[in-house]
């Protein structure tokens, strides 16, 4: 589902005299339907950066990121949003959300996005909000004002709220407390079990071992002179 081969990124420093740094090269990777990979290494060594440009946030210098059966290194920006709508899900340890949006509305965005009808989206994001333990009475809120924890909370109900065959998540279970990190981690598993692709970064190690069915280490992805 997610392939990846001989992919390389660089950034360009244009405050630096257009200094060009190689963070990333030979990089190669596959996750199929059903499987968790965990992106394991040192702070810096780019697992970040993997991650991004799966979504397609970066651009690659060279090599191929196929999700599904698109290219995200080639692909059209059009393209690349009728992945995240339909195919590709992500998992950010940030919220970032309109302004004023009502968290029920938030959470039923991706489901509206595809054209499910509106009563039927709400009601799957209140059942998703009420699994992760998001009171009722802060639905018509807008999460900006919610604490950290309840934050990733109503990131994790968005990105859970559509069924989609690939996921990217970012340190799921940074700000949770035991109880909702358990039911994140059943959520994980649920997923995978649907035949989801998933590919995380999960520093939490208990976490990792209990979703995760291998584990890749980006450092063997930096390039030497950037070591």
């Amino acid at each position: 589902m997610i392939r990846i081969q001989d992919l390389s990124k660089s950034f360009t420093l244009h405050n630096q005299g257009a200094a060009v740094i190689p963070v990333m090269s030979g990089a190669a990777l596959t996750v199929n339907p059903g499987e968790c990979v965990g992106l394991i290494g040192q702070s810096g060594a780019g697992k970040s950066t993997l991650m991004r440009m799966v979504y397609g946030n970066y651009l690659a210098a060279g090599g191929s990121l196929i999700v599904g059966t698109l290219d995200v290194a080639t692909a059209a920006p059009r393209q690349i949003i009728a992945l995240r709508r339909e195919t590709l899900g992500y998992v950010s340890q940030f919220l970032r959300v309109v302004p004023r949006v009502p968290t029920l509305d938030v959470v039923a965005e991706p489901l509206l996005a595809l054209g499910t009808p509106a009563e039927q989206a709400r009601h799957h994001a209140a059942t998703l909000l009420a699994r992760l333990n998001i009171p009722e009475r802060l639905w018509s809120l807008s999460p900006t004002t919610f604490s950290g924890g309840e934050q990733q909370r109503v990131n994790i109900a968005r990105g859970f709220a559509h069924a989609y065959p690939a996921l990217l998540l970012d340190e799921p279970t940074a700000s949770l407390d035991a109880a909702n990190r358990e039911i994140v981690l059943e959520m994980i598993l649920e997923a995978k079990a649907r035949g989801a692709a998933i590919l995380g970064i999960f520093h939490d190690e208990a976490a990792r071992a209990q979703v995760c069915d291998r584990l890749v280490d980006v450092t063997g992805f930096t390039p030497r002179a950037a070591a």
